[in-house]
């Protein structure tokens, strides 16, 4: 399972990975310019990561995310989740268009829901969250 992960993150890598990635990194500079925001930057940085080598990994709700995860993801998406909502969708469409790419365009479109709301969520390997 290890070495498929590996071969579908490697042509992720290829068809969109680093161009999500870079969408991520340039929002989590926006934030930190901001220096309020530094907090939004941490999390644009941590799914930056995730978008970049997405395979083998998933996100889950974190236990104690409370009321100020949930502020903070409207805040959120209101200044940098539509418009990284929308550069999913975007990469999406080209992909859909090849044969190769619909799996990849259908694990874009379900990154959607982190790149809306980031907050008190977090990254753990496929074999964490099935308990293996």
């Amino acid at each position: 399972m290890k070495v498929l992960s590996f071969v579908l993150n490697v042509l992720w890598l290829v068809f969109c990975g680093i161009w999500m990635a870079l969408a991520y990194v340039v929002a989590g500079i926006i934030c930190f310019i901001l220096i309020i925001t530094i907090p939004f930057g941490i999390a644009s940085f941590r799914i930056a990561g995730f978008v970049l080598w997405p395979f083998g990994r998933t996100t889950v709700e974190k236990a104690d995310a409370g009321a100020p995860s949930c502020i903070g993801n409207v805040i959120w998406m209101v200044f940098a989740g539509w418009w990284l909502a929308l550069a999913h969708i975007a990469t999406s469409i080209p992909l859909f268009i090849s044969i190769i790419g619909i799996p990849f365009g259908w694990a874009n479109l379900k990154m959607i829901p982190i790149s809306l709301m980031p907050l008190g969520r977090e990254i753990v390997s496929t074999d964490e969250r099935i308990g293996w």
